[in-house]
């Protein structure tokens, strides 16, 4: 069975159902239904959601899963969450052991280590 896409393949404007069919019985239902909101990320982004469920979250685990920095696992995270409209309010808690870690293998400089630790960035 193929996706269900989310956005117009032509123009990128969001899609409408117009209408549900049940194999089962033959019962068609008219109207207009909203796509939920998740049909609208790129099969990379629903590839990164699936993997950021399989890790419950652990950045750590993905930054290991993907290859990838710890400000790029946060990027794609954010990004995710700003197209599905969600508010998470400003972030308080921060990852001290993912920042050291990604200063270690490089991918932080000790400024960006420093502004993470410090919840400035």
């Amino acid at each position: 069975m193929t996706r269900l896409p989310g956005q117009c393949p032509m123009c990128r404007s969001g899609l409408t159902v117009k209408s549900l069919y049940c194999p089962g019985c033959g019962i068609r239902i008219e109207g207009e239904f909203e796509l939920p909101r998740i049909l609208s990320l790129t099969d990379e982004q629903l590839g990164f959601v699936e993997i950021f469920l399989r890790a419950r979250g652990n950045i750590r685990e993905v930054e290991r899963e993907l290859g990838i920095s710890y400000p790029t696992v946060r990027g794609r995270l954010d990004e995710i969450v700003t197209i599905l409209g969600i508010d998470v309010g400003p972030s308080e808690e921060v990852d001290a052991s993912g920042v050291l870690e990604s200063l270690e293998s490089g991918h932080l400089t000790v400024e960006e280590a420093l502004k993470r630790l410090k919840g400035e960035g």
